[in-house]
């Protein structure tokens, strides 16, 4: 790229480029969210007769133009792609038509153990090709697991967090001394002083050796890890690193592969925010594991927790490859109904975490604007129709309770209703779902550690905290059976 037309990357505080995208916006004034402090003036609600102030939904199965969505063809071809188009331009941004290529590279494999289990390790870059603007440089880190001794191809479970090899194998013995002695020999070189010191610790090695407890990090309540229960069931996992992606703050939307794309200059309106960059990422990630002969490319899924569970969510609704997710605890962006007034609300996400979605969704915490002011009510769509772009794929969605960190903020409830609300979709596209009634005016969540598990769309809250991992083993269950089903029809 010519040099001299290369623009210069922006550099913005996060107050800057949240002004910013106001400015473009004709924004004057936002409204304050809530806050999670009960005490404080401005607390958000946990009335539940005040939790419903916009109580009727945008119909998933209505098309704009006023018909109704009868048949799973009328499903593909129109409405289904109408939610796409409003989620992309009001809710969490486009992804632009034309993005860089991303090249994997293998940069060590190790035999390992986790548990009982041997496992090969890979841990990855993924290289994203900035020959347009060689300024910004993005390596997405991946860290790809499978059992040592699989038989056949494995299912994947590729998780939003940090990329690590989980038990990075050792030297043994005989090794350690090696590298000890060849330790001492440079030291001694470098300083002969060492001489007295090491007649005198004859027994000391610099390098000590590091072997973990196979079992370390077991779960209160017995559970051993996510990872160890995924490698115990025959399964893989991936882990994938949203910050190598995008960073998780305003500061850096002119940074990552959104600055990437948009050669260091801010976003415009409808440009993607980092919740749609991870879910691009993670479709990145699992175009490597499609060319991985141990991995079941057909059964990968996607799990997060928190905005990681919002970014699992989004990248189930438009990433269809995926056949499976697991969504923590993902509250207001992710499964929670904008509409509920409980806990964490649109405006929470106007404001101070309006980098995760796109600069359009600002204007529904709009109080004072060129065009008006918004609210939730005034969203084209909600979360049960993010949901329903999932059908008739797997999803389990998963949340803890309050008295164990699972905070009431999340909204619960609300989530649960999004996902009652989301069944229609399901139903119509023969699949099951709850298996409750479809009025989510009325809905009440089952007791905890009561799941509802026999469909394609499945509820669990277990009572744990604010973590998936106490759901782990249900949702291990219940995707190793809907495969099995799956492969049985399609053997059929």
């Amino acid at each position: 790229m010519d040099a001299q037309n290369t623009p210069v990357a922006v550099t913005f505080t996060a107050d800057q480029d949240h002004q910013n995208m106001m400015d473009q916006l004709g924004i004057k004034r936002l409204r304050e969210g809530p806050s999670g402090d009960e005490s404080a003036p401005n607390h958000a609600n946990y009335d539940e007769s005040k939790a419903n102030p916009f109580p009727n939904l945008p119909d998933a199965l209505t098309t704009k133009d006023g018909k109704r969505v009868t048949t799973a063809a009328m499903w593909w071809k129109q409405r289904r792609s109408e939610i796409v188009e409003e989620f992309s331009r009001e809710v969490y941004g486009r992804v632009p038509a034309r993005t860089p290529r991303v090249t994997w590279k293998v940069l060590v494999t190790d035999k390992e153990r986790i548990g009982f289990t041997p496992v090969i390790a890979m841990k990855l870059i993924g290289h994203v090709d900035n020959s347009e603007y060689p300024g910004i440089n993005v390596d997405i880190q991946m860290t790809v697991v499978v059992p040592a001794n699989a038989k056949h191809p494995v299912p994947v479970l590729m998780m939003f967090r940090r990329s690590e090899l989980p038990s990075p194998a050792q030297p043994s013995e005989a090794d350690l001394d090696k590298i000890n002695a060849a330790v001492k020999a440079m030291m001694l070189e470098r300083d002969p002083s060492l001489k007295e010191v090491f007649e005198k610790y004859p027994a000391y090695t610099p390098i000590a050796s590091q072997e973990k407890n196979p079992f370390a990090g077991m779960m209160a309540g017995g559970d051993p890890p996510t990872d160890f229960q995924l490698v115990a069931a025959g399964w893989g996992f991936a882990a994938i690193d949203p910050a190598s992606i995008q960073a998780d703050n305003g500061a850096g939307m002119t940074r990552g592969i959104i600055g990437l794309v948009n050669k260091g200059q801010p976003r415009r309106p409808e440009d993607w925010g980092a919740l749609r960059a991870w879910s691009w990422g993670a479709a990145r990630g699992l175009d490597y594991l499609e060319t991985d002969p141990a991995v079941d490319a057909k059964h990968v899924g996607i799990e997060g927790v928190s905005r990681y569970g919002k970014a699992a969510l989004v990248t189930m609704a438009f990433e269809q490859r995926f056949y499976m997710g697991l969504i923590g605890s993902s509250g207001e962006g992710g499964a929670k109904l904008h509409r509920r007034n409980w806990g964490e609300s649109v405006e929470s996400l106007t404001g101070g975490e309006y980098y995760w979605m796109a600069g359009n969704f600002m204007k529904y915490g709009a109080f004072e604007a060129t065009f008006g002011p918004k609210n939730a009510g005034d969203l084209p769509v909600d979360s049960h129709e993010l949901i329903a772009l999932c059908a008739p794929r797997l999803v389990f969605v998963s949340y803890g309770i309050p008295a164990k960190g699972d905070a009431k903020w999340l909204d619960q409830k609300g989530s649960y209703m999004a996902t009652v609300a989301a069944q229609p979709v399901y139903e119509l596209l023969g699949a099951p779902a709850l298996g409750v009634s479809a009025d989510y005016k009325t809905a009440e969540m089952p007791p905890v550690n009561q799941g509802l598990l026999d469909g394609r769309l499945a509820w669990r809250q277990d009572d744990g905290g604010h973590t998936d991992a106490p759901n782990v083993k249900y949702f291990i269950q219940w995707a190793d059976g809907w495969m099995k089903k799956d492969g049985q029809s399609q053997a059929h």
